[in-house]
């Protein structure tokens, strides 16, 4: 299959219509229909409904869609990476998420810049699960994660620096003004939690019970939204000390859990990896920053 038809595929997809997307790829509308339909004869399935004003995936075009990307993706980043030239260029990918530690990933991509400004950063924000599948798929050279994880498949630095759990919750809630929070204040309330298996699993243990029992009314992959919702009093999210800084502005106040909810963070990248020069460059920078 050529690079070609998935990039055309893409378009389609994005577009929802085979003209807008003929104009975008320049060129013809009949053209750009032959060859879709060509792409499901080869690949012995349906991947789009066709209706007289816009087109959508099937379930098999939208696993297509998403590893079409990734496809694209890898290359595109292959393509960045390979250089004869001496001098440190190309692009490094970091993924993790949402933890004040990328303040030392900060710290070491300043330092990088200083030395190597042809090097660029492509950052990936999602939960371990999409990490992981980024990761295998050789999509990201470096990840934060949370401890523990399967460390069989990657080499790994222990950082110097521990996350805390904690609630983020309205400032009028009743448990607003408490030190600390344990399993009994929270086990009837409405919370919110990371759909990161890892983390359903932590608390699990937390609680002395599954989560399942709990009253979770949403999960999330980021904290952001999630925030505004605990602004309005609809419940109690989980996340670190320090992502969301409680103001009167924001109607937010954090509560750490007890007993401690303590978290260990590495920066992870694949067993024997093909790193390009600028990855290279990364992760030794990284240790001499944080002399790990």
């Amino acid at each position: 299959m050529e690079l070609r038809l998935i990039n055309y595929f893409i378009a389609v997809a994005n577009e929802g219509n085979i003209s807008n997307a003929a104009k975008v790829l320049h060129i013809s509308q009949p053209a750009l229909s032959k060859q879709m339909s060509e792409l499901e004869t080869e690949l012995d399935t349906k991947l789009f409904i066709r209706t007289n004003r816009k087109i959508q995936l099937t379930d098999q075009g939208q696993y297509f869609l998403k590893h079409s990307r990734e496809i694209v993706s890898l290359v595109d980043k292959t393509i960045n990476n390979i250089n004869d030239s001496t001098e440190i260029q190309g692009d490094i990918y970091i993924g993790g998420g949402e933890t004040q530690t990328f303040k030392m990933v900060a710290k070491t991509m300043q330092n990088l810049l200083k030395k190597h400004p042809k090097v660029k950063f492509r950052l990936f924000s999602g939960n371990a699960d999409d990490i992981y599948s980024k990761m295998s798929n050789g999509l990201l050279d470096f990840s934060i994660l949370i401890e523990p994880f399967e460390t069989k498949d990657y080499d790994y630095l222990k950082l110097p620096f521990i996350d805390q759990w904690g609630v983020l919750m309205s400032r009028d809630s009743p448990l607003a003004t408490k030190k600390f929070l344990t399993p009994d204040d929270l086990k009837d309330k409405p919370l919110m939690m990371s759909n990161q298996t890892s983390v359903q699993n932590i608390f699990n243990t937390w609680f002395g019970q599954s989560t399942e029992n709990l009253n979770i009314i949403s999960t999330y992959n980021l904290i952001t939204n999630p925030s505004k919702m605990v602004a309005q009093g609809l419940g109690y999210a989980f996340t670190f000390e320090g992502l969301i800084t409680p103001s009167e502005e924001n109607g937010l106040e954090f509560v750490p859990l007890k007993p401690d909810l303590l978290v260990n963070l590495d920066l992870v990248w694949n067993k024997n990896p093909h790193f390009s020069k600028a990855a290279k460059a990364f992760l030794e920078q990284f240790r001499e920053d944080w002399q790990i």
